[in-house]
Formats: C-alpha cells, sequence, structure tokens
C-alpha cells in the first residue's frame, strides 16, 4: 500500500506515468468514468480548502466513486479531542481511500503510520502541498511541452509558502532547470532549501526583490500569495500583502511563451486585467488539477483501466 506524503515519494519515472495517465484521463474521460465504482474516497480537512477539496472530491465523484468527510476540524471529533490516528484508524472502516488536510505539520505522516487505506498529503501547514505540485507539473508540461531546460521565476511569499517549497523540491529532479527567487528580504526562501536543495543539488537560482527585474527571463512565473494565517503578526502581514501586484504593464516585460500560473486562491498579487493574457495559465491548472488527482487516486488503489 502507497501513499502521497511528499513529491518525493514518486520516482521521476513514477512522475511521468503518472502525468502520462493524467493526460490520458483528459483525453478519454468517459474511458475511466466507472473505474472507481465501489470505492469511497474519505476527505478530512482540519483547514479551510476549496480547490483541494473539491478537486479531490470532483475526481472520485469522475471516476464513478463516492465521497464523505469533514471541511473542517469543528466539524469533526478533533473538536472533541480525538487524535489523528484515532481518526485515522475509524475512516479506515469507511472508505478505500482518504485525502487530509491539517494546519500542522506532519499530521498526514502520523496518519499514514496509523492506517490501512492509502493517504493523500493535501497540505500540512508550511510544509509540503504534493498534489498541487503535481498540478503544477502537469500544467507546466502541457503549457511548455517539457519538464528540464527552463527558467522558473517563483514570486511571493516564499518564506511560508509550501506549494513553492514543493515545487522546488519536485523541479531539481529534471536538467537543466534554473530559478528566480523573487521576494522582499523578510520572505526569503528558507535557508534550509536554499542551502540544502539548491546549492547542495548545484542548482542555478538568483534572488531578487523586484518582480520587473526578473520578467525578461522566464518561462514559468509561479506568483504565490501571502498566507495571512503563517504570519507571526498582523503588521508585518499588511505591509506585505500588496508587495507584489503583477499587471497588464509587466506582462509587457516578459517573453511570448512566458507562463504565469498561481496556485490559488488569489488575493491581489495578479490583477484581474492579466485574466485575458493567453500567457494566463491559472485556471487551466485548476482543470488539470482534476486530472492529476484522478490519476493519483487510480494509482494509490492500483487501478488499470485497458
Amino acid at each position: 500500500m502507497r501513499h502521497l506524503m511528499s513529491p518525493l515519494d514518486f520516482s521521476v519515472e513514477e512522475l511521468d506515468t503518472l502525468l502520462d495517465l493524467a493526460q490520458d484521463i483528459e483525453a478519454n474521460p468517459e474511458k475511466y468514468a466507472h473505474a472507481c465504482a465501489g470505492k469511497k474516497l474519505a476527505t478530512l480537512f482540519y483547514e479551510p480548502s476549496t480547490r483541494t477539496r473539491l478537486s479531490h472530491e470532483a475526481a472520485m465523484l469522475n471516476l464513478g466513486g463516492s465521497i464523505m468527510g469533514f471541511s473542517s476540524a469543528d466539524s469533526s471529533s478533533a473538536a472533541k479531542g480525538e487524535s489523528v490516528s484515532d481518526t485515522i484508524r475509524t475512516i479506515s472502516c469507511y472508505a478505500d481511500i482518504c485525502a487530509m488536510r491539517h494546519p500542522k505539520e506532519g499530521a498526514p505522516m502520523v496518519a499514514c503510520q496509523h492506517s490501512s487505506i492509502p493517504v493523500i498529503n493535501a497540505g500540512d501547514g508550511g510544509h509540503q502541498h504534493p498534489t498541487q505540485t503535481l498540478t503544477d507539473l502537469l500544467t507546466i508540461r502541457n503549457v511548455k511541452g517539457r519538464l528540464g531546460d527552463m527558467t522558473i521565476g517563483l514570486c511571493g511569499d516564499l518564506k511560508f509558502g509550501r506549494t513553492v517549497h514543493s515545487l522546488i523540491n519536485a523541479l531539481v529532479r529534471y536538467k537543466g532547470i534554473r530559478f528566480i527567487l523573487i521576494s522582499p528580504e523578510e520572505l526569503r526562501l528558507p535557508e534550509y532549501i536554499r542551502h540544502d536543495v539548491l546549492d547542495r543539488g548545484g542548482v542555478p537560482y538568483e534572488e531578487v526583490v523586484r518582480l520587473e527585474d526578473a520578467m525578461p527571463n522566464q518561462d514559468i512565473l509561479y506568483m504565490s500569495w501571502d498566507q495571512k494565517e503563517r504570519f507571526f503578526n498582523k503588521e508585518d502581514y499588511v505591509r506585505m500583502k500588496d508587495f507584489y501586484i503583477l499587471d497588464r504593464a509587466k506582462m509587457k516585460l516578459a517573453p511570448e511563451d512566458m507562463y504565469v500560473l498561481h496556485p490559488l486562491p488569489r488575493v491581489n498579487e495578479i490583477a484581474v486585467e492579466v485574466d485575458s493574457d493567453p500567457r494566463a495559465a491559472y485556471f487551466r491548472q485548476v482543470q488539470y488539477g482534476v486530472y492529476v488527482r484522478m490519476a493519483l487516486i487510480l494509482t494509490l488503489l492500483d487501478i488499470h483501466v485497458h
């Protein structure tokens, strides 16, 4: 039995197979419409979510399965003090697979150690968000036709952004990847990622503060938002929240084939006027998220459709 705790749980070859499956699902949805008939997905969301929870649920429903779960800790027995390990043991009696989001780093890892069904980490604190990373990889591969030999700009909250941390860890395994890290000093990428992942792997990167300086040199611009709940005080958040706003004027500085990704929700960091730019790929990214989660559910349940 396999779980997904981190994007690194899959080898590059396994990732490519998963992404190929997601693309086949996109091309032939009817082929997969009953693949999970009789199977149940439990969504255990101890933290609010729109896209991640609903896309897991949409993925299972598209596969002909059914869903159950809760969308906040307040509506579960966690409010009475039940432990994650007890919750997952219980859920294992009801469902065939589960997706868990939790504000505490490592909670899904605790769950998978006590679970008798596959567990998908749907985000744990500022740590990992592997299904978003799979979505990002599928989006990049679809819009650029490859996953290597490119420059990725990462802009915004690089300190607390779990989507950014997961994406870096996944992309460094492909050849010819370069990063431009765009953030204010206070929200720089953590030292341990710069040192242990980028420096140690010999991955070239530069750090810049001004978004304008990075625009002409990127193949992908990955925008992120400042996560209010991860800031230590309100004053810091208010000061940083509108530090970057991608607008039409900045897009004019970018190459014609540079695509913009964003894990959403958007707050102010991408102006609505950018949505009509053909290089804006963030709503396509949402759709790819459903396909990749369908592929992941099939893979973890070891269901093969011919």
